[in-house]
C-alpha cells in the first residue's frame, strides 16, 4: 500500500493533502504571500487567514488547535485523549536550510523575515557533522517569554520572544507552514543571560507520531536526537567568537507535563501583553482577530499596513528551492 500522505496545511497559497489515517480532503486555514526578494534585508512573509485577511501569524492565530474552529483538521486519532492538547506550530525555518529566519516581533502584523546584524543578513554554520537546522524550527503562537519577568525554573527573565519548537518529524516542512503538533518535552536553553525554552514536539499528522507520548519515547525511538539537539544548540554560536551556551538543569530535557505547564504560562503572558496588561516595549501588537484587544485593526487597516511596507513585489519561487540555489551557487 502507498505511504500514508502527511496533512501539507499551510504555504504559498492553498494546499490540501490527505491526513495520516485520515481519507478525507481538508482545505488550510492560511496562506502566505511572499514581498521582496529573498535572502534579501527587505524580504518578508506575511500571513492571510481563510478569508484572504492579512493577519499576525504572533497574534491572530490560536496557540490550542480547536476542532470546532479550525474546521475540523485534526485528524480522527487527533480527537483521543492523548491528544486533547494540541497546538498550532508556525514553521519559520525549514530543517537542513541555514537562512536564520524569524517572526518579526516588532513590525506590524509580525511577518517573518531574515534576521540581520550590523547589516549583513544572518545564516547559522554548519555545526558538524549537522548541516543547518535539525528540525522544522519555529514557534507557538500567542506565547511570549516575558523579558520583565523572572522565570521561576530558571530565575531568568524570558528572551522576548514567543516560545522556540524544535519538531522532530519525518517531513521537511516550508517556511510559512502552520502545523499541528503534539508536545513531548522541552530544554531550557540559557541566551546571553536570558531563558530561551525550546520545546520538542511533532507533527500530528507524521506516520510515527502515534509512537510518541513523552520524551523518554523519543531517547527510545530517535537514539541521540536530543544529544544531537543539546550539541548544536550548544555551539551553533561558537563559528561566529562567541562563547558556548548554557543551559539550566544542567542540559536535562524535562517531560510533557513540565513542557505543558511552561507553554501554558507563555501563554498567559501573551494574554496580559496584549491586553495592554503590562510593559511590552518594542513587541508590536497588531492584530486583526482578537477585538477586545487596545492592539485591534480592522482587514482594511491591515492590509493599509502591508502595503505600506517599503518591498518589491510579490515573489513567486519555492523558499526552500531559492535556498538550496543560495547554497550551491
Amino acid at each position: 500500500m502507498r505511504a500514508l500522505l502527511p496533512l501539507l496545511s499551510v504555504g504559498r497559497g492553498w494546499r490540501v493533502g490527505a491526513a495520516a489515517r485520515a481519507p478525507r480532503r481538508v482545505m488550510s486555514l492560511y496562506r502566505t504571500e511572499e514581498r521582496g526578494r529573498p535572502h534579501s534585508e527587505d524580504y518578508r512573509l506575511f500571513f492571510k487567514n481563510v478569508d484572504g485577511h492579512y493577519i499576525s501569524p504572533f497574534h491572530d492565530i490560536p496557540l490550542e488547535v480547536d476542532s470546532k474552529k479550525d474546521n475540523g483538521i485534526p485528524t480522527k486519532k487527533a480527537r483521543n485523549d492523548e491528544f486533547k492538547n494540541l497546538f498550532n506550530m508556525v514553521v519559520e525555518i525549514p530543517r537542513w536550510t541555514n537562512a536564520k529566519m524569524e517572526i518579526a516581533t516588532e513590525e506590524p502584523l509580525n511577518p517573518i523575515k531574515q534576521d540581520a546584524k550590523n547589516g549583513k543578513l544572518r545564516y547559522v554554520p554548519n555545526v558538524f557533522p549537522h548541516k543547518g537546522y535539525i528540525w522544522n524550527y519555529g514557534a507557538f503562537p500567542q506565547t511570549w517569554e516575558d523579558p520583565f519577568q523572572k522565570d521561576k525554573n530558571t530565575s531568568c527573565c524570558g528572551d522576548n520572544d514567543p516560545i522556540d519548537v524544535c519538531e522532530i518529524g519525518s517531513k521537511v516542512c516550508s517556511r510559512g507552514d502552520v502545523i499541528h503538533v503534539k508536545v513531548l518535552g522541552i530544554l531550557a536553553l540559557i541566551d546571553e543571560g536570558a531563558t530561551d525554552w525550546k520545546v520538542i514536539a511533532i507533527n500530528v499528522n507524521d506516520p510515527e507520531a502515534e509512537k510518541f507520548h513523552d520524551i523518554d519515547d523519543v531517547k527510545k525511538l530517535k537514539p541521540g536526537y536530543l544529544e544531537a539537539t543539546v550539541s548544536w544548540l550548544r555551539l551553533y554560536k561558537v563559528p561566529d567568537g562567541k562563547p558556548e551556551n548554557k543551559f539550566a538543569f544542567n542540559g536535562e530535557f524535562k517531560d510533557k507535563a513540565f513542557a505543558l505547564e511552561v507553554v501554558n504560562h507563555t501563554h498567559e503572558c501573551w494574554k496580559t501583553m496584549i491586553m495592554k496588561k503590562c510593559d511590552h516595549g518594542a513587541i508590536n501588537c497588531t492584530n486583526v482577530q482578537m477585538c477586545d484587544s487596545p492592539f485591534h485593526c480592522t482587514p482594511e487597516e491591515a492590509r493599509s499596513l502591508v502595503e505600506s511596507v517599503p518591498t518589491s513585489s510579490v515573489i513567486k519561487e519555492s523558499n526552500i528551492e531559492e535556498e538550496r540555489w543560495h547554497f550551491l551557487n
